[in-house]
């Protein structure tokens, strides 16, 4: 059974990030369309995977991980307007049976993610 799951990491503080909303966006051609929307827990991950069983399915799709909030939560330094507020990563799903874990590690600056397992 296929499967997609993320989880956060704040680089800049060396922990997990709680409480990132994060959405996830099916693509067709020029059209969006919501799939789940999610918060991250104490682990920085979600609760449950965004996309599994009935609701996986392969396509193009875009997360969007709203870090600007996390880091205006807790007072981080940031530029106004921030550096990074919105990070979109798109991606597409292959394999009906696969499981794409797709991370992201992020600070007020920067963001790098891979294809996890």
């Amino acid at each position: 059974m296929g499967r997609l799951s993320t989880h956060i990491l704040d680089t800049s503080n060396g922990r997990p990030a709680k409480g990132v909303r994060i959405e996830l966006f099916a693509l067709e051609g020029d059209k969006r369309h919501p799939v789940a929307t999610e918060m991250t827990n104490a682990d920085g991950r979600t609760d449950a995977p965004l996309m599994t069983g009935a609701t996986f399915r392969t396509g193009t799709f875009e997360l969007l991980f709203h870090v600007g909030e996390y880091f205006r939560s807790f007072g981080a330094p940031l530029s106004d307007p921030p550096f990074l507020d919105v990070v979109p990563i798109r991606f597409s799903i292959a394999e009906p049976d696969g499981h794409y874990h797709v991370p992201l590690l992020v600070s007020p600056w920067s963001y790098s993610t891979y294809r996890g397992s």
